[in-house]
């Protein structure tokens, strides 16, 4: 369907078809038009002259017109050399836009789009990566959810991280603490050196991504298809906040994790046990540790055969009993005997 809707519309946003133009005139008007309005012309979200509302995803709004016109103008330098017959159009193209601008008072809906920017589709997110790539001078800071780095996850942006280490960038991650086990990212850590400081938790956010402190970027839905980029300082400065206090409470990469302190348990076991003890089922527990349902569960057995537990609900309660639960622990508590615990050789998986 999009394909042949692609056929139709064989034109930049220099020379829009009629009906193109009248709905990007009405989304100019009026601040938004309905998606619907947009499904006879995909060209308008091909070119980036609409794009969804990042408070309503039924609706589109426009790029502001003088927006387009640097855009039109910057393509056109480059493209000048090849095509020198585009120049006409796209000066008729500005004078459109630049009478559009007139018609409407853009100060403070400028502010918002430049504030908060809706990228749909994985090619306008690369791009939009590839030119905050291009500005930034000073650091990046990460936040990387899931388990273990897939090796097509970190050659994806490895471009971009090569070129920032290039210009003498600094860069921090975060990843989980299962993360530590996938050899692709030891060996990009290594590839990347100095200019890379990783560190790990139980735990972590959303994916994110900052550059300089100035530009965000986090998923805008499930399937990470579409991206928010946020420009907003105070926005900005809150996830630098959020990053600035995992950072602080993270282990670093080339640290060993903290020994739990009770024989047959290792930490991972101590993570999914305190989220027990919160109430979390299996699923929630394995998406927020960054691992696979079936190994949670594996963990879950080997605690439940380590505490001496015969049922989940003896498993809670020995849980609490060994101080897993998260709670305060009281003098002594540590003294606690838990009944069936395993010796020096039971399994403690990682």
């Amino acid at each position: 369907m999009a394909g042949h809707g692609a056929e139709k519309h064989p034109h930049g946003a220099d020379r829009l078809c009629g009906a193109g133009e009248r709905v990007y005139s009405r989304a100019v008007r009026r601040g938004r038009v309905p998606r619907r309005d947009a499904e006879p012309v995909p060209c308008l979200l091909e070119l980036a002259l609409l794009h969804p509302d990042p408070d309503d995803m039924d609706f589109l709004v426009p790029t502001a017109p003088q927006e387009v016109m640097t855009r039109l103008l910057r393509g056109m330098y480059d493209e000048v050399s090849e095509s020198h017959r585009r120049v006409g159009s796209a000066v008729a193209a500005f004078e459109r836009y630049a009478g559009l601008g007139r018609q409407v008072q853009l100060s403070s809906a400028a502010g918002e789009g430049t504030a908060i920017r809706v990228l749909d589709g994985l090619s306008r997110i690369q791009a939009a990566m590839d030119e905050a790539t291009e500005a930034c001078t000073t650091e990046v800071l990460t936040v990387q959810p899931g388990g273990i780095r897939r090796e097509h996850e970190l050659t994806e942006g490895l471009h971009r991280a090569l070129a920032l280490r290039g210009r003498g960038v600094r860069m921090r991650d975060l990843y989980t603490h299962v993360a530590r086990h996938g050899q692709g990212l030891l060996n990009y850590l290594e590839l990347m050196g100095d200019a890379v400081e990783a560190r790990t938790l139980d735990e972590v956010i959303d994916r994110l991504i900052l550059f300089d402190r100035t530009v965000a970027f986090v998923p805008a839905n499930a399937d990470r298809t579409m991206a928010l980029e946020l420009r907003h300082p105070a926005l900005v400065e809150y996830l630098v906040t959020v990053f600035e206090r995992l950072w602080r409470l993270a282990i670093p990469l080339t640290a060993p994790l903290p020994d739990t302190g009770i024989e047959g348990i290792s930490h991972r076991e101590q993570s999914i046990a305190a989220l027990l003890a919160e109430g979390h089922q299996d699923a929630v527990i394995a998406e927020r540790l960054g691992i696979s349902v079936r190994t949670c569960r594996a963990h879950i057995a080997r605690l439940s055969e380590t505490l001496g537990a015969a049922s989940r609900t003896q498993l809670g309660v020995r849980i609490a009993q060994a101080g897993l639960d998260g709670a305060p622990r009281t003098a002594g508590a540590g003294a606690v005997s838990v009944p069936g615990a395993a010796g020096p050789g039971s399994p403690t998986g990682r």
